[in-house]
């Protein structure tokens, strides 16, 4: 029995798993009476359990009728149903056999029934291709004179086929058995291994079909190929119910990477993921928000990956950034590897639809090479041709190709899929591995791939060094400036929230949504931060985007709150079923329903980045400035609305504080633009502006709460009302601003983490806290000079980051765990304006300068 657990053990790590079994004598106990056949209920529980987790498909195989099979079973949906030993896969099977066949099935059971008439004790059971004769109750010596009656009678007639089982003789008319039905299933369901379970003579046929990683398992005594045996249909049952929890085991990652642990790779059109152990796991191709090419972060080994790892599995491996760039490093203990999304030739302006992932090998030893591309998320056939140089992907729209000369390939098929496999002997020059998207040549180019290296990282650390750091963090600040400028899309000037989608936030949750698209106000929040580092070039081009998206649009105010990165409406959310999800973490979706939100507050943010770049003298257009004038009407017309928030809550609209103060936020940094690009005042607007405060204070702040409250309904908290005096609308020494920090850190502060609010938003789970409340908590303390509290808040987020600095969108206190997408666009912008917050605070106490409270607010005091 122990060979057998080990065995399940094993097998439930398969990336796409079959578990078939017979019925009766199996699941169900052997009892006199056939139609008294009922399945063992914990039985029934393991097989229903398991069909529901992905990647995992259930069968049992019996040589009952599908109709009878279906009756007594009670699975007629979660599990294929395959009766009469493999020949019944439909309903309506009888019908569609040919009508000698049907004639030739009928005169068996007239002859068997005849047979069964002679004496007591026989059954008949007829079935769309077979009649069985039962004889368990009858007289021994009366049922051996039966049985060799139909041996010299109908079982001679031609197209019939005799299956003997216990203590019944079955006549088809249709040749199969259940190994023909468990190959027609395996191959259905793509299985890369078996289990199969069976007490039978007939269930011979199965076992004999089993190989590899396959187990098959018999049930009670008698000859058999199942190399594992059990006593009985209770044994049966808890071995099912163990390979669940094995299964469940595997499929929620207990071996799963980190989320903290991944890197990623850029070239300003995608982003690679990496794990520390050399798995690429996560590309889209062309764009950020195409479908994967390599899905296993999300999809596990089945979904995709590009693997260059040691071939010793104890090896130990290290990663890192090489200096101010996105060139990845990873050290085995003979070899390390080099990776990079090539930007060498101005690449990352140009070509749009084209992206070469580059690995480097350097060292000794012997590396291990799996290479298993999987289109469209791998849904669909993914086929590779072996060529004289490397390798072709076979039918894929627009031309891939791994150029690897030197390697010596081995094609298998993986669950309907081909997987590339090689084992290579490291010489002393480089081994180079050159994914080509967009491009179907494997010769080599004319540039060499070292000056390719060297000028991608070039243009990673020029760019960087170009960067404004403040005192406080300066390495930390520079690597988030890097994760920001990776998620740009230099072609259009977009950028994207995160690089990935379906990362949960929660472990096993439904919590999963898709970040690769450009939401106006992260965008701008994005673009801000960079111009607060001296960065302009990418807020101009962002803001030529968005007039790109406004010009396109038929109105101004109903401006979508995402976008794609190319400017267009993304497409319906929708859910990829073929996918297990980031340990088991389902659905995994692709496209995102909050475009079809209201969030009023996107206005503000586009405004707050032309006010920030006027206040820098950048080179703005009158075209930005219309773009102003255009928020401003948008507020104006809407500002009264109910909206989903900046949270995308998926319920009835709500007056969101946040979306208030934002609002405020648009007319307020709108007039600070006028008067300093036109020398212009806009009474019209300050009017509008003041209107609107006096609207947030008056239904904003509960006096029973002692803090301003997610929105005017309701008195649940918000992190995002903290921008009350983020944005200057409240000096930071009103009483209210600083009794609604104190709410929110006393009721949603949790370690180093805030979380967004702990209300019901009709969403099952729950989910982790938020980097970006984190630091705007420490924006806050600042503000209200408790510098102390917010260096150490500060601190504790620092120490958050990943392996290789990445941060994601959330921490699990409880956990200790990363969740959400990756790199999160908003978490990086809260380390690097909290360090530049922190060292203007720390220079000003230095020089004795007064700073300047509440911002935008200029210490205006405000009442009710």
């Amino acid at each position: 029995m122990k060979r057998l657990l080990e065995k399940l053990d094993a097998v439930a790590q398969t990336p796409l798993l079959l578990v078939a079994t017979d019925y009766d004598g199996t699941i169900a106990p052997i009892v006199a009476d056939p139609d008294a056949a009922r399945p063992d209920r914990e039985a029934l529980l393991a097989l229903r359990r398991l069909a529901a987790l992905p990647n995992t498909h259930v069968a049992v195989v019996s040589g009952r009728s599908l109709a009878d099979l279906a009756r007594l079973s009670s699975l007629t949906e979660e599990v294929h149903l395959v009766g009469s030993h493999g020949s019944e896969f439909e309903p309506g099977f009888a019908s569609s056999l040919p009508e000698e066949t049907q004639s030739l099935r009928e005169r068996v059971e007239r002859e068997l029934r005849a047979i069964a008439a002679r004496s007591q004790g026989f059954t008949i059971e007829t079935k769309p291709a077979s009649v069985a004769f039962h004889y368990r109750r009858a007289d021994p010596e009366q049922a051996r004179a039966a049985i060799s009656e139909i041996r010299e009678g109908p079982a001679r007639l031609k197209g019939v086929q005799v299956k003997r089982g216990k203590m019944v003789l079955e006549l088809s008319v249709v040749m199969t058995h259940k190994g023909d039905a468990l190959q027609r299933l395996r191959h259905r369901v793509s299985a890369t291994a078996v289990v199969f379970f069976g007490d039978d003579v007939t269930d011979e046929d199965a076992f004999a079909t089993l190989s590899g990683p396959d187990v098959g398992v018999k049930v009670g005594e008698g000859e058999s190929q199942a190399i594992h045996r059990v006593a009985n249909t209770r044994d049966v049952s808890r071995l099912l119910a163990r390979l669940h929890d094995a299964r469940v085991d595997w499929l929620e990652g207990t071996q799963a990477t980190p989320i903290s642990d991944y890197s990623i790779l850029s070239d300003q059109r995608t982003i690679a993921v990496v794990s520390p152990r050399g798995s690429v796991d996560w590309m889209c191709l062309p764009r950020i928000d195409s479908p994967a090419l390599f899905a296993a972060l999300v999809g596990g080994p089945t979904a995709g990956s590009f693997v260059v790892r040691d071939p010793d599995p104890e090896a130990v491996s290290s990663v890192s950034y090489q200096g101010d760039s996105v060139v990845l490093r990873t050290d085995w203990p003979t070899f390390h590897v080099l990776d990079f999304l090539d930007c060498s030739g101005g690449r990352p302006a140009q070509r749009a639809g084209r992206s070469d992932l580059v690995r480097v090998i350097e060292g000794q030893g012997e590396v291990e090479i799996e290479f298993a591309p999987r289109l469209d998320f791998g849904r669909m056939p993914t086929f590779l041709a072996v060529r004289e140089g490397g390798i072709v992907v076979d039918a894929a729209l627009d031309p891939i190709v791994l150029r690897s000369p030197g390697v010596s390939w081995t094609v298998v098929e993986v669950a309907g899929h081909q997987t590339a496999r090689a084992r290579v002997r490291l010489g002393p020059e480089p081994l180079v591995l050159e994914l080509r998207y967009g491009s179907g040549t494997l010769r080599g180019f004319a540039i060499p791939i070292a000056e390719r290296l060297d000028a991608t990282s070039h243009y990673w650390t020029s760019w960087a060094e170009t960067l404004a750091v403040p005192s406080v963090a300066p390495e930390v600040v520079r690597h988030s400036a890097l994760m920001l400028k990776a998620l740009y899309h230099r072609p259009t000037g977009s950028f994207a929230a995160a690089g990935t989608t379906s990362l949960p936030e929660e472990i096993g949750g439904v919590r999963n949504w898709d970040y690769r698209f450009c939401w106006l106000r992260d965008g701008a929040m994005t673009a801000s931060s960079l111009v607060r580092l001296g960065r302009n070039d990418e807020a101009i081009r962002f803001l030529d985007w968005i007039l790109s998206v406004v010009h396109s649009s038929s109105s101004p105010e109903r401006l979508l709150p995402l976008y794609n990165v190319g400017g267009e409406a993304p497409g319906p959310e929708a859910e990829i079923g073929d996918l297990s999800g980031y340990r088991g973490s389902r659905p995994v979706r692709v496209g995102n329903g909050a475009a079809q939100q209201v969030q009023l507050d996107v206005f503000g943010s586009v405004t707050e980045l032309v006010a920030i770049l006027s206040e820098r003298d950048a080179p703005l257009s009158p075209g930005h400035f219309h773009l102003v004038e255009l928020m401003v009407d948008a507020v104006r017309r809407r500002w009264r609305e109910p909206d989903h928030g900046i949270w995308e809550i998926r319920g009835p609209r709500r007056h969101h504080v946040h979306s208030k103060v934002m609002c405020w936020v648009t007319v307020d940094r709108a007039l600070q633009v006028a008067d300093r690009l036109l020398d212009r005042q806009h009474p019209e607007w300050a009017q509008l502006r003041e209107m609107i405060a006096v609207d947030v204070l008056e239904h904003g702040f509960k006096p029973e709460v002692g803090a301003f409250t997610a929105a005017y309904e309701g008195t649940d908290l918000d992190a995002a009302t903290l921008f009350v005096g983020l944005s200057g609308l409240l000096p930071p020494d009103d009483e209210r601003f600083r009794s609604t920090v104190a709410a929110i850190e006393r009721e949603l502060r949790e370690g180093p983490t805030v979380y967004r609010y702990r209300g019901d938003d009709g969403l099952p789970g729950t989910e982790g806290g938020f980097h970006i409340c984190a630091s705007w908590l420490v924006d806050a303390f600042c503000l209200m000079d408790r510098l102390e509290d917010a260096r150490e808040l500060f601190d504790s987020i620092v120490a958050l980051r990943g392996l290789t600095g990445l941060l994601s969108e959330q921490y699990d206190p409880p956990a200790g765990l990363a969740l959400g997408n990756i790199p999160q666009a908003y978490s990086h912008i809260g380390l690097i304006d909290n360090a530049i917050r922190l060292a203007r605070v720390a220079r000003d106490q230095t020089t004795g300068t007064m700073r300047v409270k509440g911002g935008a607010a200029r210490g205006k005091k405000r009442s009710r």
